[in-house]
């Protein structure tokens, strides 16, 4: 079944990790895929890839006038948006006094403003479509206490969601949070950090990471039509970490 048939989608970050995975999916599902990222190699080498319905921009997602880019493109291309995934973001582990001005105002732009920035960018084009649906990927941290600037930033995009679903749902456009908790991404493999996942996964009510596929099967159910009644929502997807 295609979820997505006829529906045109920006994923930002979507040149590997998360956001790639989530771009193969929505081009299997019949979407035409619009892949935004800094990484401009890997984002030309997996648009070619994934074929003529997918594109890749180089995107600095902190920029307007870059989002105004992408929106352009997007709909000369492909049409009106009726999805964008806010996917793109950064970590940071440093304590309080560790952490400079810089630092700070930093893991803000990306995390945060960007995500404003790419709601008051596509809302035209949304409209224009009459349909539509944000996800903007949040974190478990989002929810619950973690390092500075990243809890921060998370808890931001939660409050986010929430003011931009109240606003749009007029305009039938929902806006929903994706929080997830441990992925297993490559970082995870790594021989300085696998030991350490190993024994934390043991923590987890579940008893394991989540596969980036479990993520994408979340992320996909709200960008389709079988979401419809969702907005403004948290949707958790971390194997029972918060529930402890």
């Amino acid at each position: 079944m295609n979820q997505l048939e006829n529906k045109v989608a920006i994923i930002t970050g979507g040149a590997q990790g998360m956001g790639a995975t989530h771009a193969k999916r929505f081009i299997q599902e019949g979407a035409k895929v619009v892949i935004t990222d800094l990484n401009e190699e890997k984002g030309t080498a997996l648009a070619k890839e994934l074929g003529e319905n997918c594109l890749f921009i180089k995107q600095n997602v902190t920029q307007a006038t870059d989002w105004q880019h992408v929106i352009e493109a997007t709909e000369k291309t492909f049409g009106s948006v009726n999805i964008l995934v806010n996917n793109a973001g950064i970590t940071m582990r440093k304590s309080i006094l560790e952490t400079t001005e810089e630092d700070y105002r930093r893991i803000v732009e990306i995390n945060q403003v960007a995500v404003f920035l790419g709601l008051k960018a596509v809302l035209p084009s949304m409209q224009k479509a009459q349909d539509g649906s944000i996800i903007n990927i949040s974190s478990i941290n989002g929810l619950v206490g973690g390092a500075v600037g990243y809890t921060d930033t998370k808890f931001a995009v939660r409050g986010l969601t929430k003011a931009a679903a109240l606003e749009c749902a007029r305009y039938d456009i929902r806006v929903n949070s994706v929080h997830p908790g441990v992925i297993a991404t490559p970082m995870l493999s790594q021989d300085d950090t696998k030991e350490a996942i190993e024994k934390f996964a043991k923590h987890i009510p579940l008893g394991r990471v989540a596969q980036p596929e479990e993520v994408t099967n979340l992320v996909l159910f709200l960008a389709s039509d079988e979401s419809k009644y969702s907005t403004g929502s948290e949707f958790i997807v971390d194997g029972g970490l918060t529930a402890m």
